[in-house]
């Protein structure tokens, strides 16, 4: 089951992330049945319940690296804190965001 934002302060949830083999850029699965990919956090499909989670990842992962368009595609936890999304591990925060020595690239620039 996907979740908005508002549905759970800082419960523990889990997003499914990839890498676009076109160009490289770390992306996330979208909310709704199609399995199409947006590129920021914000937009991701949240998913409170790990098997629903590991479904999505499965059908997910199939569908992009049989397509070709991204790999590495895997699963990770992250709290929505005061309205924002923020990922348990720093790998995943860095990811989401771009650079940690120049904040005025990647994403973390653009919003």
């Amino acid at each position: 089951m996907a979740l908005n934002d508002k549905s759970r302060n800082e419960a523990v949830l889990k997003a499914i992330t990839a890498n676009r083999l076109r160009d490289g850029e770390v992306i996330f699965l979208a909310p709704g049945p199609d399995l199409g990919w947006v590129e920021r956090l914000d937009d991701a499909a949240l998913f409170e319940d790990a098997a629903a989670a590991e479904t999505a990842l499965a059908a997910a992962k199939a569908k992009a690296e049989g397509e070709q368009f991204a790999v590495d595609v895997y699963a990770f936890e992250l709290r929505v804190m005061d309205g924002q999304r923020v990922p348990v591990k720093t790998r995943e925060r860095i990811r989401a965001l771009g650079p940690t020595v120049r904040i005025d690239l990647g994403k973390q620039a653009a919003a």
